[in-house]
């Protein structure tokens, strides 16, 4: 049997298992390079995060945001519209976007801009997101899932939004990452 060969970071896995997995998540304990202890690696599909720009009727520019209960901290937090589909794993990134935009907010775009790819918590996780910038929007029904249901919708002035980011009102990472790519894009 050949010695595996060390990874980018010279890392050589010695030993690996799945000590926890449900359809939306796979805990992964290894012990790399024969130190004690154990690495926990959260293996999760992708995802997808979008910013859904309107614009009211004499021109100024909105985004809408939902707002819903994040169990594991205990808080209601404002977001874009994201997720991800444990169903669907290999939905394409753009399929999965438009999906979940009509899904959280009844949105429906004509244009789904691809603005760029991130990781969220790579010192303990493999999830790999897609930034999109949504416009030509249209209403239509909202079809949320059942852990959902307490979600709501919001259309505010972009200038509303800014300034819930420097009063620290909106505290999700992933939000506010796809925030920076977008206008350092000069897509917002």
């Amino acid at each position: 049997m050949t010695k595996p060969l060390p990874d980018a970071g010279g890392y050589v896995t010695l030993s690996s298992r799945i000590a926890y997995e449900n359809p939306w998540t796979r805990v992964r304990e290894e012990r790399p390079n024969g130190k004690d202890g154990l690495y926990g690696v959260v293996e999760r599909g992708q995802f997808v995060v979008i910013l859904p720009l309107g614009e009211t009727e004499d021109g100024r520019p909105t985004v809408t945001l939902v707002n819903q209960y994040r169990y594991p901290i205990g808080q209601r937090l404002w977001e874009f519209p994201m997720g991800m589909w444990e169903d669907r794993p290999d939905a394409a990134p753009e399929t999965l976007a438009a999906g979940e935009l009509q899904e959280e907010t009844g949105l429906i775009a004509k244009t789904l801009h691809h603005a760029g790819v991130m990781y969220q918590g790579v010192g303990f996780t493999t999830q790999k997101g897609h930034v999109y910038l949504a416009t030509g929007l249209t209403q239509g029904p909202c079809a949320r899932e059942e852990t959902e249901q307490d979600m709501t919708c919001h259309t505010l002035l972009l200038e509303e939004v800014e300034e819930m980011i420097r009063k620290n009102e909106i505290t999700c990472m992933v939000t506010l990452s796809a925030f920076g790519l977008l206008r350092a894009q000069g897509l917002i």
